[in-house]
């Protein structure tokens, strides 16, 4: 809990506002954790309304926080769209610093607050703008398309910015936009090689990691496969290509989120952050989650308690240098301005156990 933080009561007041909520989450948090929990919950949405303010809750939350106090829910892409078109005054990002970066590039009039300034990014923190700078050097003409898992400052050295749910799109459309046959990928290599083998477009990558997703490999889904030979196994883009090889399915979570929902399997996995898991299950008490995932500890640092106290004390907001912000929004926009797909993007995998080279830089 934050420094100083004495537990607010569990009235029957709470109780009777946090009902429905606590219907939808009680298979992932227990009747203890619940009477911690509705409290702080019922305190941050009131807090919202009082100071005109949104929260963007990341899928990697967890459910108390995603499905207890996130006004707009999702991947990384949906919640860009959504801090564009918000009209709150504040905007809390129930997520890593990036993201709020990205609400702040996108809303340079709203005060954005990040509850931990502690929570990064692995990917974040792979590549710099000044390695950007040197990689245009060396590959003068040839478009840079970045992973919105990177700092403002590495996005405003960059043409234009994509998702794991959009990023075999961008790269096709940045190819005939600039009229090459290569783009350069950053900064994900798991990412690129996997969108590497979904396209003729030859792909430049760099050699940045998700520590979630790296962990995974092939003896993992094996294991899986022999343990639960009725699961349906899906994987998340950023993973190693040999386990999309594996997979039944790979997509980003908005995807994985939409073959659950439609779907409905009787018992799944999903290789990606835990708290994915609990929240989908949330919604889908028909299928059996099999759990062999990782936690993000930058995700985990967001909490109900720093939520409460940045809404109460505007607490960490987040700053960018305009120069940066206004070269920033541009790769940011360029890609929230392409056509969303009709279906959530899939990896296919047939053309996924194809084996396809990238320049690694």
């Amino acid at each position: 809990m934050a420094d100083g933080f004495s537990p607010l009561a569990f009235t029957a007041a709470v109780q009777a506002a946090t009902q429905p909520i606590w219907e939808r989450v009680k298979s992932r948090v227990t009747p203890l954790e619940w009477r911690l929990n509705a409290p702080l919950i019922a305190a941050i949405n009131d807090l919202k309304r009082q100071k005109n303010a949104v929260i963007l809750a990341h899928n990697y939350m967890t459910p108390e926080i995603f499905h207890g106090v996130g006004d707009f829910v999702g991947d990384s892409l949906g919640l860009a769209r959504e801090a564009a078109r918000s009209d709150a005054a504040v905007i809390v990002q129930a997520g890593v610093h990036f993201m709020a970066e990205t609400s702040k590039v996108l809303c340079p009039d709203k005060t954005v607050l990040i509850p931990d300034l502690r929570a990064g990014c692995s990917l974040a923190a792979s590549i710099t703008g000044a390695d950007v700078r040197l990689i245009k050097q060396r590959y003068p003409g040839v478009p840079v398309v970045t992973y919105v898992n990177t700092t403002a400052e590495v996005k405003a050295e960059t043409d234009i910015c994509c998702t794991s749910a959009n990023a075999v799109q961008v790269v096709e459309h940045a190819a005939r936009e600039w009229g090459v046959d290569r783009v350069i990928l950053i900064p994900d290599e798991f990412l690129a090689r996997n969108v590497a083998r979904q396209t003729n477009v030859k792909i430049i990558a760099w050699q940045g990691r998700c520590e979630v997703h790296e962990r995974f490999d092939r003896d993992d889904i094996l294991e899986l496969r022999a343990a639960y030979p009725d699961a349906e196994i899906l994987a998340h883009p950023e993973c190693p290509t040999e386990v999309l090889e594996l997979a039944d399915f790979a997509g980003s979570t908005a995807a994985m989120n939409d073959y659950v929902m439609t779907r409905k399997p009787k018992q799944v996995v999903l290789i990606t952050e835990c708290s994915m898991a609990d929240n989908v299950a949330c919604d889908a008490p028909e299928t059996e989650f099999v759990r062999p995932c990782n936690l993000c500890p930058h995700m985990k640092r967001i909490t109900l308690e720093n939520i409460h106290e940045a809404l109460l004390h505007d607490r960490y907001e987040v700053t960018i240098d305009l120069a940066i912000a206004e070269r920033a929004r541009l790769a940011v926009q360029r890609m929230i301005d392409m056509p969303p797909p009709a279906v959530p993007a899939r990896y296919d995998l047939i053309k996924a156990r194809h084996h396809v080279d990238v320049e690694l830089i």
